[in-house]
C-alpha cells in the first residue's frame, strides 16, 4: 500500500520560495500561482467561456494558494470569493492578493467545500473549481449547494482529473490518490450528478493532455532541482511525489484515468 504523501500543508507553507518558484515556471511556463493541472492558456480559454466581467461575482472553490482566485481578478475585473480548508493557502492566497493589488476585489475564506457554504442564496454569478472535485465524497450534495448559492443564469466550470476511463492496477489506484482522499468515478457520472443537482446546458470536454503534459514536466522540474526540494521535502517525500507525478502521467496519457471539465448553467428562470 502506497503511503499517503503531503503535496499540500508543504507546498503552501513554502509556495513563495525561489525553488518552487523555478519548479512552477519550468511547470508551466506561465506561473500564475497555480497548483493543479492547468496552464495559463487553458485557464484563460475557460475564463473567456465563462463570460465573466467587472460586475461579476465568482466562487472558487478549493482556492488553494489563491493564484487563480487573483488571476481570474486581473483578467476580467471580477469580484472573487476563494475558500480554502487548508489555512496555509489560505495565508499564502492573502498575501498573492495583496502582492498583487487586488485585495479589495479578491478575498480568501477558511472553509470546508463539503459543508454547507456560508453564503446566501444566489450570491454568485460563476463557481469555478480546478482540479479538486475529485476531493469531494458527497460530490452530489456539493453540487446542489452550488446550485443554492448560483444566480439564476449562472455558470458553473469544474474539472474532475480522476475520471475512469480504463484499466488501473491498485497499485496505480494508491499512488494515484496518495496525496489525499479521492473519489474516482465512471464517465458520464458526473453528467448524470449536475443534471440531477439541477443545472443544464451541461457539456464536458477531455483535458486530459494538460494533465499529460503538466504532470510530466513537474516530474523533470522537481528532478532538476532535487537537492534544494529534498531540503524542504525530505528524502522519503520527494521520492513518493516522484513516484506520484509519474503515475499521473502514466496513467493520463495512456487514457486510463482521465481528466474533464464540465461547464454547465443554473436555469435563467426558476
Amino acid at each position: 500500500m502506497s503511503r499517503k504523501v503531503d503535496l499540500f500543508d508543504s507546498t503552501y507553507g513554502n509556495f513563495e520560495t525561489e525553488v518552487l518558484a523555478r519548479v512552477r515556471r519550468k511547470t508551466f511556463g506561465e506561473d500564475f500561482g497555480q497548483n493543479s493541472w492547468t496552464t495559463a492558456e487553458e485557464f484563460r480559454g475557460w475564463v473567456a467561456r465563462l463570460g465573466l466581467g467587472g460586475r461579476s461575482r465568482v466562487l472558487e472553490v478549493a482556492s488553494g494558494s489563491g493564484g487563480p482566485a487573483v488571476f481570474l481578478a486581473e483578467l476580467c475585473g471580477a469580484r472573487v470569493t476563494g475558500i480554502e480548508l487548508n489555512a496555509l493557502g489560505v495565508a499564502t492566497a492573502r498575501k498573492r492578493a495583496a502582492a498583487h493589488g487586488v485585495d479589495e476585489r479578491v478575498t480568501f475564506v477558511e472553509a470546508d467545500a463539503c459543508a454547507k457554504l456560508e453564503f446566501p442564496d444566489r450570491a454568485f454569478d460563476a463557481i469555478v473549481c480546478i482540479d479538486s472535485a475529485c476531493h469531494f465524497a458527497d460530490r452530489p450534495a456539493v453540487l446542489k449547494e452550488w446550485q443554492r448559492v448560483l444566480a439564476p443564469g449562472g455558470s458553473v466550470l469544474f474539472t474532475d482529473p480522476v475520471v475512469v476511463t480504463g484499466p488501473v492496477s491498485s497499485e496505480e489506484l494508491a499512488i494515484r490518490s496518495s496525496i489525499g482522499s479521492f473519489l474516482f468515478v465512471p464517465p458520464m457520472l458526473n453528467e448524470r450528478w449536475i443534471a440531477e443537482a439541477g443545472f443544464e446546458a451541461i457539456a464536458s470536454e477531455d483535458v486530459s493532455a494538460n494533465a499529460a503534459l503538466v504532470s510530466s514536466r513537474w516530474r523533470d522540474a522537481r528532478a532538476a532541482d532535487r537537492e534544494a526540494l529534498v531540503r524542504i521535502e525530505g528524502e522519503t517525500r520527494f521520492a513518493d511525489l516522484q513516484r506520484f507525478f509519474d503515475v499521473v502521467h502514466r496513467l493520463t496519457s495512456e487514457r486510463r484515468v482521465s481528466r474533464f471539465v464540465y461547464f454547465a448553467k443554473r436555469r435563467a428562470i426558476d
